[in-house]
């Protein structure tokens, strides 16, 4: 993985969610999303640490994660608009978007709840006799649910290859982590016997060095490895904000977290023509998807409960 690989990376994330605010607000995307402005680093490091067989799960603010992991953003544009040709034919939206040929087990609504589901994922897959290891997604609002803590105590006592990855921007929607988290969020997992460790979430290179550090250990039988990537978010918990104006953040602190952008950051590595020609090919990319996407079907109402279960016997 190359320093331009990782800022196509967050370039793309970046300029995806940028557009997909702007869907949301001509309307072509129903309800909302939960933009993942300024932590762009943390998906695209963890991500290029990842072998083909390995997978992730994720939380409700996931487009970065499964756009690093490789998913077309044609059809995650579509999945957004709940188009046929979306990730899930429009039926996951975008807290629900999953591609298994891709190893994305899922972005998941329920806080702490996509920890579970990879440690589950990569016990079975190393009971089968395969070296799968499972990265999970979760925000710092998750360490104080019991689920988590419970997949972290299975982790560490069955040595799970799993990598705990906690974004913590500082705040669980509009709450304040350290009005929320007693002790240290990295102390947390520590105490289960699991390698903790801090790092810088708005550099791609240290996250990607860290992971794959992480995925060495687990790769290799020694278990679970929790990161703790601090970062910001740059834009809104949801995009509700922007109509709702919240005040919990004041402006200096915005403009101060700002001002270590990822996309900065991973592109003052590269030379100005490498860096607008990545631009270039990235805007022609999501130029097309975007067309993809607004050409392509909504699902029709009569079919409303196709894929609802696992057999369609249970349809009849």
């Amino acid at each position: 993985m190359t320093s331009q690989d990782l800022y196509r990376t967050v370039r793309l994330i970046r300029r995806f969610e940028e557009r997909a605010i702007d869907f949301v607000r001509s309307g072509e995307i129903d309800g909302g999303i939960h933009p993942y402005i300024g932590q762009e680093a943390i998906a695209a490091g963890v991500c290029a640490a990842l072998g083909p067989s390995d997978v992730i799960t994720s939380t409700h603010r996931g487009h970065g994660h499964v756009l690093a992991r490789g998913v077309n953003p044609a059809r995650l544009f579509a999945e957004l608009m709940g188009r046929e040709s979306g990730l899930n034919k429009g039926r996951g939206g975008s807290m629900h978007a999953a591609d298994f040929s891709l190893g994305i087990l899922g972005a998941n609504a329920i806080v702490g709840a996509a920890g579970s589901i990879a440690t589950g994922a990569a016990w079975a897959a190393r009971r089968q006799g395969r070296d799968t290891v499972a990265a999970t997604f979760f925000g710092d609002g998750a360490m104080n649910e019991g689920m988590l803590l419970e997949a972290f105590n299975l982790a560490a006592l069955w040595q799970v290859p799993v990598i705990f990855v906690c974004e913590n921007n500082g705040y669980a929607t509009t709450m304040p982590v350290e009005s929320a988290v007693a002790g240290s969020v990295t102390a947390r997992a520590q105490a289960f016997g699991i390698p903790g460790f801090t790092i810088d979430g708005q550099d791609p290179e240290k996250v990607l060095a860290a992971t794959k550090s992480a995925v060495g250990r687990a790769r290799s039988g020694k278990g679970p490895t929790f990161l703790e990537c601090t970062t910001y978010r740059f834009d809104a918990h949801h995009t509700f904000e922007h109509r709702a104006r919240l005040t919990y953040r004041t402006t200096e602190e915005v403009s101060a977290g700002r001002s270590r952008d990822p996309v900065e950051i991973q592109g003052a590595r590269l030379t100005a023509v490498d860096r607008a020609d990545v631009d270039a090919e990235v805007e022609a990319l999501l130029d097309a998807a975007a067309g993809i996407a607004l050409g392509s079907a909504h699902p029709d109402p009569a079919a409303a409960l196709a894929y609802l279960y696992a057999s369609p016997e249970v349809m009849r």
